[in-house]
């Protein structure tokens, strides 16, 4: 099959439509008042994690001059969110990403990180052009000992996973615009496999097959559900979203399935649909479709882990018959995160491309 231009950009992909929070949550929750010297000393020492998702800091510098403001003249600001990480004690920001870092900036005396200094801006007169180190020293204390109201939430049940902190972080979540399910899997699971999922999203042949890199990370979610349902089809539960939640959670460090082994499996996969398929080869119309996507990459990989292909002819071959098959198509087409639409296309592809020497 003749390898095309590059793939368009993946902007409209043939995804599973929204799906519902999947269980009822036993979840602890406390109040905690902090000092805002002590939350800036935890923040730099990384006990306290601000995610690293695109949208970033978005305060101008004078949100963040009247933020600081606030506080000098013992105003009340609204309170953060945190939730406790099970595995590190760690507490992880869901709401109140600008303020913390604003207070990280003024202790710095660098806003924004950009070397240019933090001295507040359009604000009282006796704080005008006030740093941190420059404060009268009585409003240095004052600063100090604001207090920061916290509400930190700990996940009890179900007690296998953390994805009561997914649904939190996707409602609460103040920014300027919703964030999409791989940028909060980003947020909340951050560890060696969003490492590693960046990473193995800049393969070449990888980005030929889906187009342009996704600015809302689509495409390290393609790569992630292609480990989650490789490894764990056969107790694959709807919704989607939080079967690769689950995945996602068990092995963020890599402790389940090796780096190695994930880069081998996705490398391998990725360089026989190219080179046998084309970049066309998730494709049936202009957009790029995840269920045949999915399934052509668990079959590939499930047949390339037995040995190596000597007939790439067949591999062809499997493949179109596969888009002719009307009950792998329908599995394809509607409900696509349905349990019996995914076994049912997972299982085809599986068969199919078993039959290839």
């Amino acid at each position: 099959m003749e390898n095309m231009e590059c793939a368009e950009s993946s902007d409209e992909i043939i995804e599973d439509p929204d799906e519902v929070v999947p269980f009822v949550y036993t979840i602890t929750s406390y109040g905690a008042d902090y000092p805002v010297d002590a939350l800036v000393k935890r923040l730099n020492k990384g006990n306290i994690l601000i995610p690293d998702f695109q949208r970033g800091y978005v305060w101008s510098y004078k949100e963040a001059s009247r933020f600081i403001e606030s506080l000098l003249l013992g105003l009340p600001v609204p309170s953060i969110f945190l939730a406790k990480e099970s595995n590190s004690e760690k507490l992880l920001v869901i709401d109140g990403n600008q303020r913390l870092k604003t207070l990280q900036f003024f202790y710095a005396g660098d806003f924004r990180k950009e070397g240019k200094g933090f001295a507040l801006r359009d604000v009282q007169e006796e704080f005008e052009g006030k740093t941190y180190e420059t404060l009268d020293e009585n409003y240095k204390i004052k600063m100090d000992d604001s207090i920061i109201h916290a509400i930190i939430v700990k996940q009890d049940e179900p007690s296998n996973d953390n994805s009561s902190i997914y649904h939190i972080f996707e409602r609460l979540n103040t920014g300027g615009r919703e964030l999409e399910p791989q940028e909060i899997r980003a947020c909340i699971f951050h560890g060696k496999l969003n490492e590693l999922l960046r990473n193995l999203n800049k393969n070449t042949k990888w980005r030929r097959l889906f187009g342009k890199p996704h600015l809302r990370l689509k495409d390290e979610e393609l790569i992630l559900r292609f480990f989650a349902l490789y490894f764990m089809h056969d107790k694959y539960k709807k919704p989607m979203k939080n079967f690769l939640n689950i995945y996602m959670n068990s092995n963020k460090d890599l402790q389940k399935n090796s780096g190695e082994e994930l880069a081998g499996i996705f490398v391998d996969t990725v360089a026989h649909i190219f080179d046998n398929l084309g970049d066309k080869a998730f494709r049936v119309t202009r957009q790029l479709n995840s269920a045949i996507f999915d399934a052509m990459m668990v079959g590939i990989a499930k047949r390339i882990s037995r040995g190596p292909i000597k007939n790439n002819d067949k591999i062809v071959e499997k493949y179109r018959s596969l888009l002719s098959d009307p009950e792998f198509m329908e599995a394809c087409k509607i409900y696509t995160s349905d349990e019996i639409y995914v076994s049912t296309r997972i299982n085809k592809a599986i068969t199919a491309f078993d039959e290839v020497d």
